[in-house]
């Protein structure tokens, strides 16, 4: 019994509702219902954004507390690491063996290239100076040209020149210059 009187008063009260949206309009209606969902959110954020706030109003930490950046490394130990970087001077054939194992991977025709050795007295590094004719695909030569560097970080590419007989030639010509950075390998 009590649950069909509710389901009268549920009827009742949908009925007068539809009854006053009739009377004011659905506009009308719409606008009290926008305004009633910006109190209900204006309700809710407003606890949120009180403790935003007092967050906000909390002061900085000291500089002092802040994690300090490491001190910048001095000379002798950056010296020190320019020098482990070298390779040895006794290593350097097999270096120039490397090199013409990884042109025969890139599948590159490498002629005998020319070699000079040299000494920078200022910084006590030998240099021992390459020069390769190769001749194969254009992309191949430069991937013999990264992996080599890759392989041996102690040396520079400084110079590449290409040359090709016509446009339709698949075969490129290149004439690649390594430098290698040697420190005397004695112990």
């Amino acid at each position: 019994m009590a649950g069909k009187m509710n389901n009268v008063k549920i009827a009742a009260l949908l009925l007068r509702a539809r009854i006053a949206v009739l009377r004011l309009g659905l506009l009308a209606c719409l606008a009290m219902m926008l305004c009633a969902a910006g109190v209900a959110a204006w309700a809710v954020l407003l606890p949120r954004s009180a403790a935003q706030a007092r967050v906000m109003a909390q002061p900085l930490p000291a500089p002092s507390t802040l994690a300090a950046s490491p001190a910048p490394p001095s000379a002798n130990q950056n010296l020190a690491v320019f020098y482990g970087v070298l390779g040895e001077q006794r290593y350097a054939e097999q270096q120039v063996k490397l090199l013409f194992d990884l042109a025969a991977q890139s599948n590159l025709v490498l002629s005998q290239g020319e070699y000079k050795a040299g000494f920078d007295k200022a910084s006590r590094v030998s240099t021992y100076q390459i020069i390769l004719p190769v001749k194969g695909p254009y992309q191949a030569i430069w991937q013999f040209a990264m992996q080599s560097l890759r392989a041996m970080p102690f040396a520079s590419l400084d110079e590449v020149g290409f040359r090709r007989e016509s446009i339709a030639e698949p075969t490129v010509e290149a004439r690649l210059r390594f430098t290698l950075y040697l420190k005397d390998g004695a112990p």
